[in-house]
């Protein structure tokens, strides 16, 4: 699974800050609308709300993983966002995130949405991805660590 082949340049951005939780899951879901015809940014972030009631989906390390299932999507898509400043996500290590990957699949897929998390949870616990990622700056260098990484995984 090649995470970058989720990702591109118009759904990655490295920001100083946003102002919560809630604006930055906001931000990642216009992102992802803007990308594909289906589903709109209300209905992306309402999936990554929902998942978000279920448990916090921080994985600790300023690391988030935002994910949905959505009925009428065709394909698996990814938005990424680096903070400057970290917000508070309610992570189980009380940590803020600063490296947010957000990732929306179709609802029948279970197997690759689990496949795909499963990737994304190695790729973040790696820590030099994750000092990389913190040092770009541009779409193109965070896009080009995550194609790296990906290639080295096969």
């Amino acid at each position: 699974m090649n995470l970058a082949a989720l990702l591109d340049p118009e759904r990655i951005a490295h920001l100083p800050e946003v102002s919560s939780k809630k604006r930055a899951l906001e931000m990642l879901s216009d992102m992802l609308s803007k990308a594909m015809p289906t589903p709109d940014g209300e209905d992306i972030f309402d999936s990554l709300l929902a998942r978000e009631r279920l448990g916090s989906t921080g994985l600790g390390h300023g690391v988030a993983i935002p994910h949905g299932r959505m009925a009428g999507l065709e394909e698996a898509a990814a938005a990424l966002i680096t903070l400057d400043t970290p917000v508070d996500y309610d992570a189980p290590d009380g940590e803020p995130v600063d490296i947010l990957f957000a990732l929306i699949v179709p609802e029948e897929s279970t197997e690759e949405h689990l496949q795909i998390l499963a990737q994304l949870a190695k790729m973040f616990s790696d820590n030099q991805i994750l000092s990389n990622l913190r040092e770009a700056s541009t779409q193109e260098a965070l896009l080009a660590l995550i194609q790296h990484w990906s290639e080295t995984q096969v």
